[in-house]
């Protein structure tokens, strides 16, 4: 009795490792990318200077609005500062949620680095609109794009 019990310990070990050579075997490869905690790396810190550069970001997209558009000089007087106080409280706000869905995508890019699926942005005038400055020349790495203008369609 006690050789029959050896043997079908050692079937028994045999065919699990067997099962778990096939398992691997039978494995796709997974394509997990970094896309979504890169971004989310270039979302928080970027969003603060987003806020930070309101005020100026929306100057010159005030100035740019006002050398543009065809409009009447009463028409562009009047828009001045209504249009600059609305522009810099949504461009502070458009920063401060930027920086928000960079935390927001760090968990989720987290559990998605062990899976082929990808995230589309959660905030879009980021990947969409223009910016005071934009150096991507290192793009798959990391991206910059401080003082995105959010009022601005892209």
């Amino acid at each position: 009795m006690v050789g029959s019990s050896r043997v079908g310990s050692k079937l028994g070990s045999w065919l699990a490792a067997a099962v778990l050579v096939a398992g691997f075997g039978a494995a796709a490869p997974a394509r997990a990318t970094t896309d979504v905690i890169q971004r989310s790396f270039e979302n928080m810190p970027q969003g603060v200077v987003d806020s930070l550069l309101s005020p100026y970001t929306s100057g010159r997209t005030i100035y740019n609005n006002l050398t543009t558009i065809q409009d009447t000089t009463a028409v562009r007087v009047a828009y001045v500062v209504p249009g600059y106080l609305w522009n810099v409280m949504c461009n502070f706000g458009g920063g401060l949620i930027r920086s928000l869905t960079g935390v927001m995508e760090l968990p989720t890019g987290l559990v998605l680095l062990f899976s082929d699926a990808e995230m589309e942005p959660l905030f879009d005038p980021v990947e969409d609109n223009e910016a005071v400055f934009v150096y991507d020349e290192y793009e798959d790495t990391y991206r910059v794009k401080l003082g995105v203008d959010y009022t601005t369609g892209g």
